[in-house]
């Protein structure tokens, strides 16, 4: 999770009558996923598991986390989606769209510095498919310009099963917690400079969206962000919640008008979609 927070500093550039808002992040759960056996192989021992966000990695003299191999248990990623908004009824796709309520702004990155008022932002709640095979309810906090968009896509996103791990609004602690390099939350508005420089991100404005990072790693050299999540450079190896060129994801976003990171050559931004290009 603090994975997110790191990416925080790139060029990533790097939600009526809501229901109960989630609680800020609490102490990693525990939550198991398998990783594939080499092929030719079976194996009968117990799935190993993996605690999301427990393990602080060393930082490198760039402030971000030493880029490790991916570990086992997140090779091909499925962990299951914690419910913190009750699930859509029947499985099917629903959505809101209202202005930020206080709660939800306070436990938010947002201050009186970001280059956007409380009232330009709205919160949204989407359905979304977990890794888990289960429909869920995620939050989010975007430009109140392209609200109507976003659930629109996310709708298309939930009609193609796209697999979601987590969606919900980042807190100011993130922001400072040490990198982990294991996170996979889905979010748009955080207020933080583009990586590495001092003007604005276009998530500062809430007009950039990070899609399952873990699953579409940032990478500029030799950084690789989430720092765990190499295995996912293999594009050729198609796993859940991965964004491809050309895809039911990267065409339903262009068709808002936005574009794919991805398709950048220097960074490549797989994660990222954005509504102003940066």
């Amino acid at each position: 999770m603090a994975l997110l927070l790191a990416l925080g500093l790139v060029a990533c550039g790097a939600p009526p009558g809501p229901p109960p808002p989630p609680p800020a992040p609490s102490p990693p759960v525990t939550t198991t996923t398998t990783a594939p056996p080499a092929s030719g192989t079976t194996t009968s021992a117990a799935p190993p598991s993996w605690q999301v966000g427990a393990t602080p990695l060393p930082r490198r003299p760039d402030g971000f986390g030493e880029i490790r191999p991916t570990p086992a248990a997140l090779r091909d990623r499925r962990l299951p989606s914690q419910d913190f908004l009750p699930p859509p009824a029947g499985g099917r796709y629903a959505s809101t769209i209202a202005p930020v309520p206080p709660d939800v702004l306070a436990r938010s990155t947002w201050q009186s510095a970001c280059p956007v008022p409380a009232s330009a932002l709205r919160y949204l709640t989407m359905s979304f498919w977990g890794f888990d095979g289960r429909a869920h309810t995620g939050e989010m906090l975007v430009n109140a310009s392209v609200a109507g968009d976003v659930t629109r896509v996310f709708g298309q996103l939930f009609q193609a099963r796209f697999a979601i791990e987590e969606m919900r609004v980042t807190s100011p602690a993130e922001l400072d917690a040490p990198p982990t390099g294991d996170g996979n939350n889905t979010s748009a508005f955080v207020c933080r400079p583009v990586r590495g420089q001092t003007n604005w991100s276009a998530h500062a404005y809430g007009l950039a969206i990070d899609l399952d990072p873990f699953c579409n790693p940032y990478t500029k050299g030799d950084l690789v962000l989430p720092e765990l999540s190499s295995a996912y450079l293999d594009r050729s190896w198609v796993r859940p919640g991965m964004v491809e060129p050309g895809d039911a994801t990267v065409r339903a976003f262009a068709a808002i008008g936005w574009s794919w990171g991805g398709a950048w050559r220097e960074p490549t931004d797989r994660m990222h979609f954005t509504a102003t290009g940066g």
